[in-house]
């Protein structure tokens, strides 16, 4: 248990004699303290008293024992010259570490010169108005494991220490943990510096690092003594915006996204530079690496991508997770797979195949034993003859050996979601991984419609059609339904989804305009944002697309039926516009065309769901507000330390992907459906929906109009039983609550929110640097109030969370079976083909459907990458389970803190009552997989639950 309430009680030196008053550490000065007075009074009294009287050379120890309520900190007197302080700093060394110059770094451990650690008092000299004499003391390493020691000697005026500064004598970085300050033998005096940061050899470096302590400052708050401290680690943080990062580096810094492709390497490779007007997106962090020959806008693709050092992994979660498992190990195990794979057909044969990847698995080859070889040899997997090394360390838990044999297997664990049913399609738009884009269909639209933006395409038809201003904006939920892009470039813009075709298609006797008014009608509308990227996206082998909508409609059960869906191709210069609507009719015919009609719209969701729902609106606007908070905001400031637990890895992680996830021939480029243009696809939904405001989860929900907003200021929802709605707002209230009340004791008043300057310049950053492409918007929140502020915390806080837990951890529970949410469509529908494609329709259907499925090898390769996305890491910190040492320095956070625990641990068990309620029909009954994305905690692996604090896979 941390105690930074408790003052040092410095203890007396030997020898030393001279009477004075010291402070105690952490306290107020003295010289505006209670106590400090009345000691000083005490002890002017007996100097008056002169040197005659008896015990003239030793004075008794002063009676006062007043208490400076104020700051809860109790203050002390001590009547010595020097005082012996004893610092014990913890470390951790990192695993498996070898070095040129270890033997030089275990000589100075052995003269006991490992860190230098230098005390600054918080206080200034009063005979001269600026900082104190530090003083330092080196720390020898003890026969306790990872534990160092220094002893001082202080001043007794030195007055509280408010930070500590550390100079690492090692040629290797080192992970200080924690440093901690007792005087003599007093533990109780013993007060805490949290550093779990990594300190940098001297010899890369020459600035000491600088810990703070615990207690929590607003910027005008500051103690004097460390004023200048505070501005300088955040200058230091900021760094001069020039030069290649290096790997110890812990600067951060701004620039566009313009590492996606390397030319250099392959001229296929090239990639639009995301950020500016031409593709407006948020920034990521500044690398400085130089840029290539072929084109100087884009940046070289050499070496591991930078981020700030204590933004990378701990030693456990990159054991769990790292570009090396993802680049050595599935870019090892897939080619070697694919000879075996080539043999067969490309495709399933059949729907028993498929599931044979859960019961029998894919026999893995020895060839794997050579790629395992080569990556341990490239640094990327421990060296091993085995061959299912390389296998086993991507996806452990998939490698399975065969029974009374040493042959092992590739073997898929069984997904939560098998089921295809209508039903099912439906209930996933409430309950499945991507519950955030159904929208209310009304006559009249909830929300204003002013998000649009200028496409400019590089389509193979733009020598044909003229080059046009090809809108694209956030389509309206009008009946009829009518799309926004230009009629001129992509055809006429009526919708084949009539109210004709769907009244035959409501059960009950209502007419569409009557279900609008009872708000019962609901689309899922992939349209206008995919249709200009059909033509473009078709030009890539064995790949397809439409422009889809989908109309549902609320039963009286408070279920959705799928009503129809629509099906478009834009026209070209040598075909017209193609569209269609499809139903579940009653034959076989229209019931296969219905199949595959909803095989294409759940291909549409998958891919906006990985590149908006989940990388767009979590990893990538979140990167912002990460570079900011470090640049603006001190270590010692309340909403740093409120915010730091939810960026944990979040950097790390978003590099990793950079590197080998959403980079060209990456990962999501060879295996979902818009290929090359997916990253350009995310900046065009980036541009037309991103708004800061409705990421705040009860504004989405209105504006989506799935919810409407009570006189009294309460939600109600459209969909009574809407599970990610439901729980979501459960977690999106208790976070608020928290937010509150951390911002409410720290902020008196509404005043000293306006005149906090480092929250000022953190906003103003995030919204001029981070996200400078919106910067003119109006839809900014200000950060002036106490309200504001809670307001864009909840929102950041939700996002890292709850918003990012449930679009992320379900997705092999949903996702494994990849006919359940297939990443590429690779056949049109045949009715758009010749005769002779529909003649093979017509013969074998399923056939066809396979056909239209993902490869072998793209199936392969997306259900490993699922598998490992959405597995928990053992380190993982959950919402409401571990508390900062700052938030325990402070009784009434501590409490706070503590309810916002309880709350969570509520959650869990109202989570479970509403999955075992049959009346709650879209998460519960026969077959029916309980929605428990928003649970609060879980065990480590993939278990379709747990709201980690930040993005950290």
């Amino acid at each position: 248990m941390i105690h930074p309430n408790q003052p040092l009680a410095l203890s007396a030196a030997k020898n030393a004699s001279t009477v004075v008053v010291g402070s105690p550490l952490l306290a107020a000065s003295p010289a505006s303290s209670p106590a400090a007075a009345c000691c000083s009074s005490q002890l002017q009294q007996r100097r008056a008293a002169g040197p005659g009287r008896r015990g003239a050379g030793r004075l008794a120890a002063p009676r006062c024992s007043t208490i400076e309520q104020a700051a809860g900190v109790s203050s002390a007197v001590t009547v010595d010259r020097t005082l012996t302080v004893t610092a014990t700093v913890t470390v951790q060394p990192p695993i498996g570490v070898v070095y040129a110059a270890r033997g030089i770094d275990d000589l100075t451990d052995l003269i006991g010169k490992t860190l230098l650690l230098e005390l600054v008092s918080s206080e200034l000299d009063p005979r001269t108005g600026k900082e104190k004499e530090t003083v330092s003391a080196f720390a020898h390493r003890t026969m306790k494991q990872d534990t160092y020691e220094a002893e001082f000697a202080v001043p007794a005026t030195f007055g509280p220490v408010g930070a500590v500064l550390v100079e690492n004598e090692h040629h290797r970085e080192m992970f200080v943990k924690e440093i901690r300050l007792v005087t003599g033998a007093d533990d109780s005096s013993a007060v805490t510096f949290d550093c779990n940061s990594w300190v940098h050899s001297k010899f890369d470096n020459p600035d000491r690092r600088i810990f703070f302590t615990v207690k929590s400052y607003l910027p005008a708050q500051t103690p004097k003594g460390i004023e200048a401290l505070r501005k300088k680690e955040l200058e230091t943080l900021r760094g001069d915006g020039t030069g290649e990062r290096k790997f110890f580096d812990r600067v951060y810094d701004y620039d566009v996204y313009n590492d996606l492709g390397d030319p250099d390497f392959k001229i296929e490779h090239l990639r639009p530079v995301l950020g500016g007007d031409e593709h407006p997106y948020p920034r990521r962090c500044r690398t400085g690496r130089p840029h290539t020959e072929i084109d100087p806008r884009t940046e070289k693709r050499r070496g591991p991508v930078y981020v700030p050092r204590d933004e990378q992994f701990s030693d456990v979660k990159g054991m769990t997770f790292s570009a090396t498992t993802l680049r050595s190990g599935l870019h090892a195990m897939l080619p070697a797979l694919e000879p075996l794979l080539a043999n067969q057909e490309l495709r399933f044969p059949h729907f028993p195949a498929i599931d044979g990847l859960y019961s029998v698995g894919i026999p893995l080859p020895a060839q794997l034993a050579a790629a395992g070889a080569a990556a341990a040899a490239a640094g990327g997997a421990a060296a091993s003859s085995s061959s299912t090394n390389i296998v086993g360390g991507v996806i452990p838990r998939l490698v399975r050996m065969i029974e009374d044999t040493t042959d092992h297997v590739l073997r898929f664990d069984v997904p939560e979601m098998f089921e295809r049913t209508d039903e099912e399609f439906a209930r996933q738009v409430l309950a499945g991984v991507n519950p955030i884009c159904i929208q209310l269909l009304t006559v009249a639209p909830p929300f204003p419609t002013t998000y649009t933006i200028h496409l400019r395409t590089t389509s193979l038809f733009d020598d044909v059609i003229p080059q046009k201003e090809r809108i694209f904006a956030r389509p309206v939920l009008e009946f009829p339904i009518v799309s926004k892009l230009d009629p001129e470039v992509y055809g006429p813009p009526e919708s084949a989804l009539t109210k004709e075709l769907l009244e035959s298609q409501i059960v009950e006797s209502v007419t569409v305009e009557e279900a609008m008014a009872q708000r019962r009608l609901f689309i899922l509308d992939y349209h206008d944002v995919f249709l200009p990227y059909v033509h473009r996206v078709r030009e890539r082998p064995e790949t397809t697309l439409y422009g889809s909508r989908t109309v549902f409609f609320l039963t009286g059960a408070g279920t959705l039926s799928p009503l129809a869906i629509e099906l478009a191709r834009p026209q070209s210069p040598t075909r017209p516009q193609w569209r269609r609507a499809f139903v579940h009719g009653p034959d076989a015919t229209a019931s296969w065309l219905w199949k595959l009609a909803k095989a294409h719209v759940l291909s549409h969701d998958t891919g906006y769901h990985q590149l908006v729902s989940h990388w767009l609106r979590t990893h990538c606007c979140v990167e912002p507000y990460i570079i900011a908070a470090n640049r603006q905001l001190s270590r010692m400031h309340p909403v740093h330390r409120l915010l730091h637990p939810h960026f944990r890895y979040t950097m790390e992680i978003n590099a990793l992907a950079r590197e080998s996830l959403i980079n060209a021939d990456g990962i999501i480029e060879e295996s979902f459906w818009p290929g090359r243009y997916a990253m350009e696809l995310s900046s065009v939904a980036y541009a037309a929906t991103w708004r800061f405001d409705a990421e705040a989860l009860p504004e989405d929900l209105v504006r989506r109009g799935l919810a409407v907003r009570q006189e009294d200021g309460e939600l109600e929802l459209t969909i009574k039983d809407y599970p990610y709605a439901n729980d979501g707002l459960l977690v999106w209230n208790s976070i608020k609550q928290w937010a509150s009340d951390y911002i409410d004791f720290y902020y008196k008043s509404d005043e000293e929110v306006a005149c906090d300057e480092e929250v000022r310049a953190w906003w103003e950053e995030v919204r001029t640097k981070g996200h400078a492409d919106k910067k003119d918007e109006p839809w900014w929140p200000a950060v002036d109030t106490r309200d504001g502020l809670i307001g864009v915390l909840t929102t950041i806080m939700w996002v890292t969370s709850g918003h990012h837990a449930a679009v992320n951890f379900g997705q092999y529970h949903y996702g494994g079976y990849f006919p359940n949410r297939p990443t590429v469509m690779r056949k049109n529908m045949p009715v758009e083909e010749n005769e002779e494609e529909m003649k093979k329709f017509m013969e074998m259907p399923e056939h066809v459907l396979l056909d239209t499925m993902p490869s072998k090898m793209q199936a392969i390769t997306i259900m490993a990458t699922l598998d490992i996305l959405s597995s928990h890491s053992p380190d993982e910190e959950y919402m409401g389970e571990h508390a900062e040492p700052a938030w325990l320095a402070e009784p009434r956070v501590k409490a706070a803190f503590e309810r916002f625990a309880g709350r969570m641990k509520e959650i869990e068990g109202i989570v479970d009552e509403r999955n075992n309620d049959p009346e709650l029909r879209n998460r519960c009954g026969a077959g029916i997989v309980p929605y428990e994305l928003l649970k609060p905690f879980s065990t480590p692996g993939v278990t379709g639950r747990g709201i980690p604090n930040s993005i950290s896979i």
